[in-house]
């Protein structure tokens, strides 16, 4: 297939257009740097790869790439960790609609007249910031209060978006709800603001590059936000790229929605811990707790059976090898001077 990525030059991107080219699709990728600023990928000189400079907002241009696609992968949009959401609660909120508005205005276009057979909107695990059933599964959608969060109510947004297209279009979907990804190039937001963690100023607040950064830089106490016991599922960029593929590939996905998650919860303090321990080994772990942020939700654990029974997904990558990555990221960003 001929498949259209937005956000291409994005954190979770990088790993699905990896993926896709691997398993011989051709691909082209948009995206106008505005998170990290230009990057550059091992795939960029794939000979199946496009990259176009442009903004999705730009209705006209994604129209003219979608209708020369079978699929669209939309996954562009203003995304950070948790200051990010605080810091641009109302910028996410706009900014992300439009985005969305003008992918599937392109979508519907190219469905009409073109080749596009279906889009994959990535939403988001934060959908269900405000559930109360664990593990939760895809059916909590239309149970659970909405997201506290702007940005986990525009990633809802997004799932209406898909479905009402559908309904009114006869647009093809696929929803997917990545869950907490980790992995390498999870770098630094042009706009992240700078947050003070005991004596160690971050800017990223993503939680497993955070803690590594404080490890490595010989914090000791270890800062914590919150107690440490926010459970989350902490998935790899490749797991999540192979589900996303399946998601695009497969007719038994269209016109469903899934969770792509680990089935493994892990707290923050476990997380914390496998850090400390890659770093300094036997050394005592000690920590202290810092007052948390408002949206960080107390328990995030997915049911993944679905995807299982369905795309025959399940993720493989041991939460500890994620650890090990990322701190040997971070240990050469911060010899780089990058962090």
């Amino acid at each position: 297939m001929k498949i259209l990525v937005t956000g291409a030059a994005g954190f979770i991107a990088g790993y699905v257009v990896a993926e896709l080219l691997k398993h011989g699709h051709h691909v082209v990728g948009i995206d106008n740097f505005s998170k990290y600023g230009p990057v550059a990928k091992a795939h960029d000189t794939h000979p199946n790869y496009r990259f176009v400079f442009g903004d999705c907002k730009d209705t006209r241009l994604m129209t003219e790439l979608a209708g020369d696609c079978d699929r669209i992968i939309a996954g562009a949009a203003m995304i950070g960790g948790i200051s990010y959401f605080h810091q641009y609660a109302y910028d996410l909120l706009a900014e992300n609609e439009r985005i969305t508005a003008s992918t599937f205005d392109a979508a519907i276009a190219a469905r009409r007249s073109g080749r596009l057979s279906r889009i994959v909107a990535l939403s988001s695990s934060m959908v269900f910031e405000s559930a109360t059933t664990f593990p939760t599964p895809e059916t909590e959608i239309t149970r659970a209060p909405p997201p506290a969060s702007s940005y986990g109510f525009q990633k809802l947004a997004v799932e209406y978006f898909a479905r009402a297209a559908h309904q009114q279009y006869g647009l093809p979907f696929t929803i997917v709800r990545p869950f907490n990804c980790v992995g390498l190039g999870e770098g630094k937001a042009l706009g992240d603001a700078e947050v003070m963690s005991g004596n160690v100023k971050l800017s990223m607040s993503h939680v497993l590059p955070d803690l590594a950064q404080k490890v490595l830089r010989g914090q000791d106490p270890l800062h914590i936000l919150g107690e440490g016991d926010q459970v989350r599922c902490y998935t790899h960029g490749a797991d999540l790229a192979r589900g996303i593929r399946l998601c695009a590939e497969l007719p038994e996905a269209e016109n469903d929605d899934f969770n792509l998650s680990t089935a493994e919860p892990t707290t923050v303090l476990e997380l914390a811990e496998l850090v400390w321990r890659e770093v300094h080994g036997d050394k005592p772990f000690r920590h202290t707790c810092d007052a948390p942020f408002e949206y960080d939700v107390r328990r995030r654990v997915p049911d993944t059976a679905k995807a299982e029974r369905v795309l025959g997904f399940t993720a493989t990558v041991p939460l500890a090898e994620s650890v090990r990555e990322v701190v040997g990221w971070v240990r050469a960003e911060l010899a780089a001077n990058r962090l």
